[in-house]
Parts: C-alpha cells; sequence; structure tokens
C-alpha cells in the first residue's frame, strides 16, 4: 500500500516499494556514473524502507534517494560514536531538476533516518557539484571533510553531514 509522504504540485513523495526498483535503477543508469547491484538496492530497500523515498509524476518516477544506517565515529564530536544515516544515493532526472524534488527527497529522508534513532546523517557529494552542495547547506548540511580522489574518475568530494535531534 502506497502512502504519500508529501504532495507538491503533481509530485508525490513516498517510500519507495519492491516494484519501484526497476524504474530507481533505470533513473540511477540515465543520472549517475555510479550504478549498483540488483541486491544492493534490494539489501537497502529491506533495511531502512523509512528512508529509500521516491519522488513520480503521475505514473512516471522522477527521482528517488536511498540511505543505509551504520555506526561509526561522529562527524561532530570528538572520540564520539554514533549511529549514522548515510545517503548512498540520490538522482532527479535531468528534465525534473530544480522544482524542489531533490530537497523534498533529502527531507523525507532526514524524518526516515531519525525513525531509526539515527544520531547524524551524512552523504558525498563532488566538489563539482555546486547546486548539490548549496541545497544541502540550505539543508544544515556542513562540510566536514574534503575527501580526495573519492570518485572513480578520481574527483574529490565533500562528506557533508549534519546533526540530528
Amino acid at each position: 500500500m502506497q502512502i504519500i509522504l508529501r504532495q507538491f504540485g503533481d509530485c508525490n513523495i513516498r517510500r519507495a516499494e519492491p516494484s519501484d526498483l526497476i524504474p530507481v535503477m533505470e533513473i540511477n543508469l540515465k543520472t549517475l556514473p555510479e550504478h549498483y547491484s540488483d541486491y544492493f538496492y534490494e539489501s537497502l530497500l529491506a533495511e531502512i524502507p523509512e528512508a529509500f523515498i521516491i519522488a513520480e509524476i503521475g505514473e512516471k518516477h522522477v527521482g528517488y534517494i536511498m540511505c543505509k544506517t551504520e555506526y561509526g565515529f561522529s562527524n561532530f564530536k570528538k572520540l564520539g560514536f554514533v549511529k549514522k544515516g548515510h545517503v548512498v544515493s540520490i538522482a532527479v532526472l535531468d528534465e525534473y531538476r530544480k522544482k524542489g524534488i531533490g530537497k523534498a527527497l533529502v527531507e523525507e529522508s532526514v524524518n526516515g533516518v531519525k525513525l531509526k534513532n539515527c544520531d547524524e546523517f551524512y552523504l558525498e557529494v563532488r566538489c563539482s557539484n555546486n547546486d548539490a552542495v548549496r541545497l544541502y547547506e540550505k539543508l544544515g548540511f556542513m562540510i566536514r571533510q574534503q575527501l580526495n580522489a573519492y570518485y572513480r574518475d578520481g574527483e574529490d568530494a565533500y562528506l557533508m553531514a549534519i546533526e540530528l535531534n
């Protein structure tokens, strides 16, 4: 049963279901250089469906965000060991960008990782992706570190994080 988390205009934001995985993989192939196995998508949906979010207009999937949880050193506290949400992948089809869809996906995934009692939420983003960096900063994420040669093509990434209350 699909429960719509948010609507704006003709766009619905909702949690993913197994039937959404092929359209999500198609968006990933069209928009990002990093690709994953079928099993990886399935495992993230099983682990934290609260933060695997779909954007659709009509019957068309136009964006997604998928996350996981992990334990590790805090991005904010010295010597702190915390439960963190991690954005594994987010994408919006080119023709649907700059309409608030990415913002809505991130906001709903924040809500999802909060349900899993995460203390922090973080992501990596290409240093050259100025639009995404600005969006994450508007949502309260801070650049905590630069990761040299993070991507397969050698590009650096920013690790951006937000503390959750």
